[in-house]
């Protein structure tokens, strides 16, 4: 089973990204990247939270809770659940450190 990743675009709160991600999942990836664009916007106009780390946090947390509202995460999904979300938050950390690098040069 040959997994081809390839790195797609992907926008984010009015920021591009660019992310590795496996052929079979790209239409996945861009529909996540779509919705915690809008939570994150939601979160951003609310006008309660400030800095983006903290939007993409409060998304996250507020991501995370309506999937064990929705039954999505059980004790049988949780552990590999948390260990996707962890691959997945180690990922937008790095992007998000590089696109940082960017700004600053």
């Amino acid at each position: 089973m040959n997994k081809q990743a390839d790195a797609i675009k992907i926008q984010i709160l009015d920021k591009e990204y660019l992310v590795t991600c496996p052929d079979e999942e790209r239409d996945e990836l861009i529909a996540s990247a779509k919705h915690l664009s809008a939570k994150m916007s939601q979160i951003r106009s609310s006008g309660k939270v400030v800095g983006i780390d903290r939007i993409a946090v409060m998304a996250g947390l507020n991501l995370a809770h309506d999937a064990i509202r929705a039954g999505y995460l059980d004790s049988e999904h949780t552990q590999s659940t948390a260990e996707r979300l962890e691959k997945l938050n180690t990922r937008i950390e790095e992007t998000l450190n590089k696109h940082r690098k960017n700004v600053l040069n």
